[in-house]
């Protein structure tokens, strides 16, 4: 080989080596503990993280990489990040700098490809709690007299995790984020009902993240809304699904717990780690109620599902979905309909279907703990109410009865028909809730 060969050899090993990798595009998110910058990569790096203080900077080293995305197209409101810089360090490493303006806890981590998204490159900047702030223990609200029932709602996906995506790009997390939002506008105007939400806003949380979130806030019941989508575009229809502890109920089913569970991959965890609850879960959910509560509380969702939307499956089906793996908190996953499916997809993209079908899961949810509130509840205490009688004896008069149950006289004459004030012995009153 000639010495021409040999130096072009060398020219194209060190052209490779240069700017091996390139990043197309960078995103952020701004979830209410923490604001997330994901680097979309087209290839694996090797990266290091810098905290620098007066002023306030955290640097990302990035080997062998090439910026080919605008990071002035970041919107940087409500976050830390009062501005963001890059350039090029020792030959071809990049450099990015973030400049902020309180102190931040930054994570780090690379996501390898997979069938989801190629590889990444995730900065997390956790809001530091101010020096001085206590947390005061709280009365757990399961404890306290007639207390509200808490529903856990979840809308599926979020953040750099778009969910499914259907015709004319309609993204699944857009359209559960409406649909859960409805569904607890309702519950807020029902008396003895108090829902909340695990995401509020555009931002990605974790599976177990998400569980955990409704166990802290003492839930009484885990909704998941979804609108997923399914290798044939003819699949089409509404499903409810609970955990299985042996095997998925169906193809379909296996099919979308597989899909569901990947969301990790895509949002930023890594599936290898190991969850802290896991291991007694199944242990857990055949000594309980828990699965069995589950599956009969979907049969009422999906009852009333059935009023307003064509359905996937008559009866609840089962598969190892990881969001549901709550051993103490009943859970149901909803799958709105197939967002793959353009006749659906249109159906679900309208506010008016998204409507509809949140009054179809509201109804449904409340159906089921309006027959079976937990103890201690105001709508326990309310059923047991209803189921008080009085017999009139000698001498009793409608306000004295009133008074004795401390109901209000026109309480009393309503809920028995009473127009006048006449009565008589051995009448028989049902008592009204207050």
């Amino acid at each position: 080989m000639g010495r021409t060969g040999i130096f072009l050899i060398l020219a194209l090993l060190y052209t490779s080596s240069t700017w091996a990798v390139e990043v197309h595009d960078v995103r952020l998110w701004r979830a209410p503990d923490h604001t997330r910058i994901v680097f979309d990569l087209t290839g694996p790096v090797d990266h290091k993280l810098i905290v620098l203080q007066n002023p306030g900077r955290i640097v990302v080293d990035v080997a062998d990489t090439r910026l080919k995305a605008s990071l002035s197209d970041l919107v940087l409101d409500k976050t830390p990040i009062t501005g963001v810089r890059s350039g090029i360090r020792e030959g071809d490493d990049l450099r990015v700098v973030f400049e902020v303006s309180a102190t931040v806890d930054p994570r780090s981590f690379v996501l390898k490809a997979n069938e989801q998204a190629g590889d990444r490159l995730v900065l997390d900047l956790y809001d530091r709690k101010k020096a001085g702030s206590t947390s005061t223990v709280k009365k757990s609200v399961k404890q306290s007299a007639k207390r509200d029932i808490i529903i856990a709602i979840d809308a599926g996906h979020g953040g750099e995790d778009p969910g499914a995506i259907g015709p004319e790009r309609r993204r699944e997390k857009v359209i559960v984020l409406a649909i859960a939002k409805e569904v607890a506008r309702l519950f807020e105007a029902d008396a003895g009902f108090k829902p909340t939400l695990i995401r509020t806003g555009d931002y990605y949380i974790s599976l177990k993240g998400r569980r955990d979130l409704a166990r802290k806030r003492q839930a009484d019941l885990f909704v998941s809304i979804h609108a997923d989508a399914f290798k044939r575009k003819e699949a089409h229809g509404a499903s409810v699904y609970a955990l299985s502890t042996r095997g998925a109920t169906s193809t379909a089913a296996r099919y979308l717990a597989q899909r569901e569970n990947a969301a990790d991959l895509v949002g930023g965890v890594s599936l290898s780690d190991k969850d802290d609850v896991l291991a007694g879960v199944l242990a857990d959910l055949s000594m309980t109620s828990t699965l069995d509560t589950s599956l009969k509380l979907g049969s009422k969702v999906l009852g009333r599902m059935d009023n307003i939307a064509k359905l996937h499956k008559k009866q609840v089906e089962q598969a190892g979905f990881a969001v549901l793996k709550s051993p103490d908190i009943p859970s149901i996953l909803v799958e709105t309909g197939f967002i793959s499916n353009p006749e659906e997809s249109r159906k679900l993209a309208t506010s008016s279907y998204q409507k509809k079908m949140a009054r179809a899961v509201h109804a449904g949810i409340k159906d089921w703990f309006l027959a079976h509130p937990p103890s201690g509840t105001l709508i326990a205490w309310q059923k047991q109410q209803e189921g008080r009688q009085y017999v009139i004896a000698r001498g009793d008069t409608l306000s004295g009865i009133a008074q004795r149950f401390n109901v209000s006289l026109s309480d009393l004459k309503n809920r028995n028909g009473i127009s006048g004030s006449r009565i008589m012995v051995g009448q028989k009153l049902v008592i009204p809730t207050t």
